[in-house]
């Protein structure tokens, strides 16, 4: 009777997948099996397929080689960790079919409840409790390994290692960025020294997972990048379409984003879902200049953009801006102090940490544009009020400030740069989404919607002096 129960356990597993990803599945364990589970008999019967960890270290196979040494030993341990009780099991060190099937079942099918006995072994091989130091090391393992699968399957969509930031701060602030979210069983949020050496039980583990989604999305990614399983079905679609946009405008440029992957997966994370499919470079200080006309020029009616600065102590921060940068020239009915955006908005920090910072509802001082009108302080900024914004990049570019005492009230976001007066050492806009077509019509001459203005400039011998310095709308970048 117990091994009908657990065949039934078995089947409603392995019933989770459609055929074509039934047959994925069965592909890689055959691959992954075949040095240690051919045959031979053993008192004249042959003997079963199994998987050993020296099979899923050994990289001669594809299907596994993307993986970290790491991660494929934390993999092993989960998939040890399927109890088979009632079979006659198979050596401790070895990993039969059905408990492959039901570890790619739970993590990749199953909730929170299914996942977090798994989980539990990948964080520590034996039972019991587990601490933060040892949650921080598996996280970090993780979130490697996802950046590594996604290097080595070409799914960066035009970003690369090369075009970005050293991705190694990258990860470990991302892992202390998910796990502030872990909260004791009294409710409390440990910190720093108390959360690395707090012990944290399985159900304290199963609230996290469940309310930190990355855990689960990266752990799909690296699964099924990495052992090319249900790569082609459509739930894979969904895990990995938005995880990271699309990269435009910045191939050839011999740039490097002052952002890093895990970054930019944060960040994409937190935006509108509209927006997470494509980020396209508008301005680089370092590509068009350190001049605030500049970046006026080139962020001014272009849609909802992402702003990244670095400065000259190497902190790295910015903001969203939902809605269009536009300079307005006069004060406009409710904008007294020419405040646009809305709730979507937000300030973020990349490094030392990492971090959004969203809006607390106190005031909708959202986003703020003024330049060449004297009546007002001229500069771009973003939460909190004149004087005292939550980030602020002057006119007379170079010079801002990032004043919180002690949050922003728009944001609530502490200081976000390493002085509260600094200077600006590099910045980056970035579009996000597809380009709004309004602000497709605001960013053409009158020249481009009137052909007869411009005939009648070139008959009168004056050509357009500004052709071929406006830079297209969009580019040919395919992303790859």
């Amino acid at each position: 009777k117990m091994g009908n129960a657990e065949s039934n356990t078995y089947q409603n597993h392995l019933s989770r997948f459609i055929p074509e990803e039934q047959a994925d599945i069965d592909g890689v364990f055959d691959t992954l099996s075949g040095s240690s589970g051919t045959a031979g008999a053993k008192n004249g019967k042959a003997m079963k397929k199994t998987v050993t960890l020296t099979a899923l270290q050994a990289r001669k196979s594809i299907a596994y080689e993307p993986l970290p040494e790491q991660m494929t030993v934390r993999l092993y341990n989960g998939m040890k960790s399927i109890d088979l009780t009632g079979k006659s099991s198979t050596p401790n060190e070895q990993i039969a079919k059905e408990q492959f099937v039901i570890f790619m079942s739970n993590l990749l099918k199953g909730n929170a409840d299914e996942k977090v006995t798994i989980i539990m072994r990948m964080i520590s091989k034996t039972e019991g409790p587990v601490n933060g130091k040892q949650i921080q090391e598996f996280t970090e393992h993780l979130i490697t390994s996802l950046v590594h699968v996604l290097n080595y399957r070409k799914e960066l969509k035009g970003w690369n290692l090369e075009n970005t930031r050293d991705y190694a701060s990258g990860v470990k602030a991302l892992a202390s960025q998910l796990l502030s979210e872990l909260k004791l069983a009294d409710g409390k949020k440990p910190v720093g020294h108390q959360l690395l050496e707090a012990t944290f039980d399985q159900s304290v583990i199963e609230d996290w997972v469940y309310r930190v989604p990355q855990i689960s999305t990266f752990l799909s990614v690296v699964i099924r990048q990495g052992f090319q399983v249900l790569h082609s079905a459509s739930d894979q679609a969904n895990d990995i379409v938005n995880l990271v946009p699309g990269c435009k405008g910045f191939k050839g440029r011999g740039l490097s984003s002052l952002f890093d992957i895990p970054s930019i997966i944060y960040i994409n994370s937190h935006l509108p879902a509209e927006y997470q499919h494509k980020w396209r470079l508008l301005f680089s200080s370092r590509v068009h200049g350190e001049s605030f006309s500049q970046l006026c020029a080139h962020i001014v009616n272009k849609g909802s953009c992402i702003m990244i600065l670095k400065d000259s102590d190497g902190f790295i921060f910015g903001g969203f801006a939902s809605l269009s940068w536009e300079v307005k020239p006069q004060f406009q009915g409710k904008a007294l102090f020419l405040f646009a955006g809305d709730n979507k908005c937000f300030l973020f920090s990349v490094f030392p940490s990492l971090a959004v910072y969203t809006c607390t509802g106190y005031n909708d001082h959202y986003m703020y544009l003024n330049h060449g009108q004297q009546t007002m302080p001229n500069g771009l900024g973003m939460g909190g009020q004149h004087d005292y914004f939550g980030l602020w990049i002057d006119s007379d570019y170079g010079k801002g400030h990032s004043k919180a005492k002690p949050r922003c009230t728009t944001y609530n976001s502490p200081q976000l740069s390493a002085k509260e007066h600094f200077t600006l050492d590099a910045m980056e806009v970035w579009a996000v989404g597809d380009i709004p077509e309004s602000a497709v019509m605001k960013s053409k001459s009158i020249l481009d919607v009137d052909p007869e203005a411009q005939a009648l400039l070139e008959m009168i011998g004056k050509p357009r002096q500004s052709e071929g310095l406006r830079e297209p709308v969009e580019d040919d970048d395919d992303g790859n």
